[in-house]
């Protein structure tokens, strides 16, 4: 699975990088640094971590450009 973030829309919130910290970041307040390419075994994770944004910046799956559902 494959995620986007918008990077420009983010706001720091921070939720994602609680949720799937394996491949959400934040470093100081405000950068947000994430792998794009995630492991199966944080497939989850990560969806919730998309749920829970509350600005909806993260795309994941077929919404994000690979392909999956």
């Amino acid at each position: 699975m494959r995620v986007v973030v918008d990077l420009n829309r983010c706001q720091g919130y921070a939720q994602c990088a609680f949720l799937a910290p394996e491949v959400f970041e934040l470093h100081g307040e405000e950068a947000l640094m994430y792998a794009p390419a995630v492991p199966e075994e944080q497939r989850e994770r990560v969806l919730r971590a998309v749920a829970a944004c509350p600005v909806q910046a993260i795309l994941a799956g077929e919404r994000a450009g690979d392909g999956e559902r």
